[in-house]
């Protein structure tokens, strides 16, 4: 290629690029996705959390997980007071249970494998999350018999 066939050649491409970057100039303006903590009861704590139980960035929405310390201690029971705090907190953020894209499960037995699934088959929707169940070796704190946490979006 020449040099006269070079500039030309830099000269276009420059003028594409000039055309590229203004086109991509609004989507650029827009404002970056930032962290926000979102509260039990929409009150922040006094002094400093171990951790967050909600955070959204951007559409995301991230809930830590999340065990029953209460009611009897059956893996059903269990799963069920579990997956109603996951869906009440997924509301309070503007989510669903239908909008859970990832979904981690802990069981302190996987004996309890069976009966935790009767509890969370359908909770999800039609369509539900990937999922990944595990036995948590040495149990899981709290002792709770099942402990899940989930990614969605809003």
């Amino acid at each position: 290629m020449s040099t006269s066939n070079r500039r030309s050649f830099i000269t276009r491409g420059a003028g594409v690029a000039a055309v590229v970057t203004a086109a991509a100039s609004p989507a650029a303006a827009q404002e970056k996705p930032v962290k926000k903590v979102i509260y039990a009861n929409g009150k922040k704590p006094a002094g400093t959390p171990l951790f967050s139980s909600t955070v959204q960035f951007g559409n995301l929405i991230f809930i830590a997980g999340v065990g029953a310390h209460e009611g009897e201690k059956e893996i059903k029971a269990h799963t069920k007071i579990v997956l109603d705090q996951i869906q009440k907190q997924l509301e309070s953020a503007g989510s669903s249970m239908n909008k859970v894209l990832k979904c981690n499960v802990y069981l302190n037995d996987l004996k309890d494998y069976k009966d935790m699934n009767d509890v969370f088959k359908g909770r999800f929707g039609e369509e539900p999350p990937v999922r990944t169940t595990i036995a948590a070796a040495g149990g899981i704190p709290g002792d709770s018999l099942v402990e899940i946490d989930v990614i969605a979006y809003v």
